[in-house]
């Protein structure tokens, strides 16, 4: 999705190609030229690579690509979880350029993406960092640079705990006939989060960082659970101050 989603934003102003393993998959692109071998490749002679695959397979699709890439040619991610991404950038011998939209087609509006942030690797090759500061500039998106490590512990944050809280309330809920405001707003976000590729889900669950994160899930849900017990009036009023706090201090920094 985001691969189309690039592919249809850069086709007005460059030359573009698109391959996919799965000729299918390139019916309803537009504007580009389609490739249906890794050959062909070699012919189009490209200046950059987005690799926009599936993250389980960011990897094996870059190893498959690079005999028929230029010297010159700049190779680039998307993935949402950069473990490992590094480490293979070093030994590739291309420039490289790495970077996370955060947003996606589920939720994001892609005509009006003013509120929505990119980070780019602070890391990459500097025309390549130039060249997507310019693009997600041009979106009005808000830009970030973070270092690979620093990337995936943001990511452990912004996303494994929206995610496994999603997953929860999945896990527990029941089929209601009259379901309140906030129910369906819950049901809204958790069949838009599980409608996710599956690799997806499981790699932002498998970042290094996202343990930690989703054990304050279990130590908070422990001390609310505590008080729900004790039925404790000061200590819920002392709890729903403190959220209230966080969510405040959240929503003044996005100011």
């Amino acid at each position: 999705k985001m691969g189309s989603f690039f592919l249809d934003l850069l086709s007005f102003d460059h030359e573009t190609a698109v391959y996919d393993k799965d000729p299918k998959r390139m019916r309803f692109t537009y504007n580009c030229r389609r490739m249906t071998s890794l050959g062909e490749v070699g012919d189009f002679r490209p200046e950059l690579v987005i690799n926009a695959v599936t993250l389980k397979y960011t990897i094996t699709a870059f190893e498959e690509v690079m005999p028929y890439l230029p010297p010159e040619c700049i190779v680039s991610d998307i993935s949402s979880v950069k473990t490992g991404l590094h480490e293979y950038y070093k030994q590739c011998g291309h420039p490289f350029v790495s970077t996370h939209p955060m947003f996606g087609p589920t939720f994001a509006n892609l005509q009006q993406l003013s509120e929505e942030n990119a980070i780019i690797i602070s890391q990459g090759d500097y025309m390549g960092r130039i060249f997507f500061k310019d693009l997600y500039s041009r979106l009005d998106l808000n830009i970030y640079e973070y270092t690979f490590d620093e990337h995936d512990r943001t990511v452990a944050y912004s996303l494994s705990i929206p995610f496994v809280s999603t997953f929860v309330f999945a896990a527990v809920m029941k089929h209601q006939d009259a379901p309140g405001t906030t129910f369906k707003r819950h049901m809204k976000i958790a069949k838009g989060v599980l409608n996710e590729d599956d690799y997806l889900l499981q790699e932002i669950l498998f970042n290094p960082y996202t343990g930690e994160q989703v054990a304050q899930i279990r130590n908070e849900l422990k001390e609310l659970l505590g008080i729900i017990d004790r039925k404790d009036a000061a200590g819920i009023k002392a709890y729903l101050t403190k959220i209230r706090s966080n969510v405040r201090r959240d929503i003044d920094s996005i100011k």
